[in-house]
């Protein structure tokens, strides 16, 4: 609804895949089953790399509509724009998740899978998210364009 475009709410899901894993590598890495707990931080893990997608894709459709920008050129330059709110949220969430991936105590068996969870999976993430996404938006821009002229 808010695109008013199937593409675009697609070119945000298309983040996700690099989310989910990169917290399953993290957890086999260390040695971790997926678990309940391990499971809640992949749902985590899929609000913050949407909110990242959305604010990239929001960027460059924002810049193609107001400064009729071509696509690559407006998404280029939302990719710009847009990776340092992106990174410091990604690195807010994986400093937020290192007190559950270091602590020691009562409890910590419990917790350490979901910091393993999160900070993998955005690890994984931010790096893959960052060339794939404005990839998928022009790919999925340009599928649009040929599907509007197949109509006409």
């Amino acid at each position: 609804m808010l695109y008013k475009s199937l593409i675009h709410p697609l070119t945000i899901l298309s983040t996700l895949p690099s989310a989910g894993l990169g917290a399953l590598l993290a957890l086999k890495l260390a040695g971790f089953d997926l678990t309940i707990v391990a499971f809640i931080g992949i749902i985590l893990l899929i609000g913050i790399v949407k909110k990242n997608g959305i604010m990239l894709v929001d960027r460059a459709l924002d810049l193609q509509n107001h400064f009729r920008l071509e696509s690559s050129e407006a998404v280029v330059r939302a990719a710009c724009e847009r990776f340092r709110p992106i990174l410091m949220t990604t690195l807010a969430a994986m400093l937020g998740a290192l007190p559950l991936l270091l602590g020691e105590g009562p409890g910590s068996e419990l917790r350490r899978p979901l910091g393993i969870t999160v900070v993998g999976g955005l690890f994984v993430s931010q790096i893959l998210t960052l060339y794939t996404t404005p990839a998928i938006f022009l790919m999925f821009d340009r599928f649009g364009s040929w599907r509007s002229n197949q109509r006409a």
